[in-house]
């Protein structure tokens, strides 16, 4: 199927390595580059447009003003930064001067935002923030039965491949605006999956880099142990580049050494045809030279999954109560009183699904309870102890299955995957960087590749996707969705 907005085409698919050099020669201006997004935006994601895709949660007013000042600065020769004159779009529990920031929750509506410091770092390296993307509300920590990508605020974020299917999430606006061509570079944020699990099922690269590497200052949170602002784009390049920005660091000389690579065979998603194209792109990299060892990485059990949820249910009702304090304006100060504000407007905020985690929460007493220190005691011995260290022993990254194709949504009934591996757990846990790397499809759907890494590793962590997506160039092609239609497949 052709793209539904063929004059854009052409720019919405740059990388940000064409678009500063069509800066530098001349053939393209920020503010062009700009309008030609705002054009595809407003031609394709509300729900009026046909496709509809909800990806956005706001546009940012003075995204043309900054882009006029970029150029005239370029004009000059001053260059702020490595992303000047670039646009970006940032999830919605970001706080961005100007844009709602409310994590997709009609509470928050009408807060004043500020600029989080991670914002702050773009706007300093030259960024244009274009706006903010949907997400799945509260970043999807509220229910059993969320659907992934649905908010109060944005509604069902659709899948640019086929647009019934989950984008993800929670990060889900972030990857689908990316797939859809409105943006050549988004941030998400993950606590377990949220930034790879979007990544993977929209055919775009997503890095969740070690916990506390990029600032949560000024981003709604679930838990401090977990959270982590990360980098997404459509190349491993793009994603280095604004990850660069993010952690305040310099990309160093490429290391020489062969990647040593394990391969967390056991990992797997339970869905044949995705596990089998992961086997088969593993012989396909052990055939182009990659040094890959087949191992046994510890799983975990169903202690793990309820002491990783209690972890987080107890750090979110210290942690999310102590941001809504110190976020200005009236309205809710503490997760009880989301909840009470859920419970009076129904309608709205609980139409498809509830907040049973939300209560769940709510019966802890945050980090000083008694459940809370024996769980996260017991989760990083399974995921540092058990899992991790003893998996990448002598090697630089694990490589696993991550995601299945994308599901199809389903507010009736719910929305969360079954077919997915555990890879995402044990870095969610333990703080260390993962990612996703786009490896091929399934039934027209693109599947990803999870890469962990040591902590604070993630410029070999890096170093190696790159290596591995040059590798798989041919399988993926040119990565661009085929907007097919809601009613096949």
């Amino acid at each position: 199927m052709t793209d539904p907005h063929a004059p854009s085409h052409e720019r919405a698919y740059l990388g940000v390595d064409e678009i500063l050099g069509a800066f530098d020669d001349g053939t393209l201006t920020s503010l062009s580059l700009v309008d030609t997004l705002l054009d595809r935006i407003r031609a394709l994601d509300p729900p009026s447009s046909g496709i509809g895709l909800r990806a956005i949660a706001a546009l940012a007013d003075d995204a043309r003003e900054v882009a006029s000042e970029r150029d005239s600065e370029r004009h000059a020769g001053i260059r702020r930064g490595d992303l000047h004159g670039v646009p970006v779009l940032v999830k919605d529990n970001i706080e961005v001067l100007g844009l709602p920031g409310t994590a997709g929750s009609t509470a928050l509506i009408g807060r004043p935002a500020h600029d989080a410091p991670l914002v702050t770092s773009l706007r300093d390296a030259g960024a244009i923030i274009l706006g903010s993307t949907n997400l799945s509300q509260w970043a999807n920590i509220r229910s059993s039965r969320s659907t992934s990508g649905w908010s109060a605020t944005g509604g069902l974020v659709g899948n640019p491949w086929m647009l019934d299917r989950s984008a993800g999430g929670s990060s889900s606006g972030s990857g689908a605006a990316l797939a859809a061509g409105f943006t050549p570079l988004a941030v998400g944020t993950e606590t377990d999956g949220s930034i790879i699990c979007p990544a993977s099922v929209n055919g775009v690269v997503g890095l969740k880099p070690t916990v506390g590497t990029v600032s949560t200052k000024g981003v709604v949170p679930i838990s401090a142990s977990q959270d982590s602002p990360g980098p997404m784009g459509r190349t491993v390049r793009d994603v280095a580049r604004l990850y660069c920005v993010l952690s305040a660091t310099k990309a160093p000389t490429p290391d020489a050494s062969a990647a040593r690579i394990v391969f967390a065979h056991n990992w797997v998603i339970s869905h044949d045809a995705a596990d089998s194209l992961v086997a088969s792109t593993v012989s396909q990299l052990r055939s182009s030279g990659f040094d890959i060892v087949d191992r046994y990485v510890s799983m975990p059990g169903p202690q793990a999954y309820q002491d990783e949820l209690t972890v987080m249910l107890a750090e979110l009702v210290d942690d999310l109560g102590t941001y809504l304090q110190g976020r200005p304006g009236p309205g809710v100060k503490s997760l009880a009183d989301v909840v009470a504000y859920e419970n009076a407007h129904a309608e709205t905020e609980l139409p498809f699904f509830g907040h049973d985690f939300f209560d769940q929460a709510l019966t802890l007493e945050g980090r000083a309870g008694p459940e809370y220190q024996p769980a996260r005691e017991r989760n990083l011995e399974w995921a540092i102890n058990q899992a991790l260290v003893p998996g990448i022993e002598g090697a630089d990254v694990i490589i696993s299955s991550v995601y299945g194709p994308a599901w199809k949504s389903d507010l009736i009934v719910g929305g969360h995957p079954n077919i997915a591996s555990c890879a995402s757990m044990a870095p969610a846990i333990a703080g260390w960087p993962v990612m996703s790397l786009p490896i091929g499809f399934v039934h027209g759907l693109p599947i990803g590749l999870a890469l962990i890494a040591r902590p604070h590793d993630e410029w070999r962590l890096l170093d190696i996707a790159q290596q591995i997506e040059e590798a798989l160039a041919e399988n993926v092609g040119s990565l661009l969705p085929t907007w097919i239609s809601p009613f096949r497949g």
